[in-house]
């Protein structure tokens, strides 16, 4: 677990953050999900889901701990306001879904160079009736960027190439 350091002075998030976290100091991934589903960021979409809270937790534990303290929901938030706004901009018909067309670019945006049998490989996991609601949007974008840091790391060379023993590639790939 992250050491207490005290509450950061004049960060707008930080009551907020404190009211959900507890004594402990910690939000897990069911005050996550209640925290999210009340603050709003989802807007007008569906609450996030607990499997969606409980890899965006995993994206960002850096300590294992199954929990997030202050700074990682700081990054949290500021990532989640990214991918909606991402979202509502893709979103061009305010269905509340992205289709695969609008999905492909929003990828695009974000930098990923997926091949065309990725991303069908990712429509057909997150979207529902070929659209893709909110909730698996931001589960896909953490998976993406989870997966895609685990990659780079072993990917020393810079070159597309990594190399994982079997058990290192189970965690990276079990952890989101």
């Amino acid at each position: 677990m992250s050491a207490y350091t005290g509450p950061p002075v004049g960060d707008p998030l930080w009551p907020y953050f404190s009211q959900v976290a507890g004594v402990d100091g910690q939000i897990d991934p069911d005050e996550l999900q209640r925290c999210l589903t009340q603050s709003g960021i989802s807007g007008t979409y569906q609450p996030f889901s607990l499997e969606t809270s409980r890899i965006m937790i995993a994206m960002l534990d850096r300590d294992a701990s199954g929990k997030m303290g202050f700074n990682e929901f700081k990054e949290l938030w500021a990532a989640l306001n990214q991918w909606k706004n991402s979202f509502m901009q893709f979103d061009r018909d305010r269905s509340g879904t992205v289709e695969p067309n609008e999905f492909n670019q929003v990828l695009s945006a974000f930098g990923y160079r997926l091949s065309p049998q990725a991303l069908n490989v990712l429509l057909k996991r997150y979207s529902r009736d070929g659209r893709i609601v909110f909730d698996d949007f931001v589960a896909c974008c953490v998976r993406l960027r989870s997966l895609t840091d685990a990659f780079r790391r072993r990917d020393a060379a810079q070159n597309g190439t990594a190399v994982f023993q079997y058990d290192d590639f189970i965690q990276s790939t079990m952890n989101v």
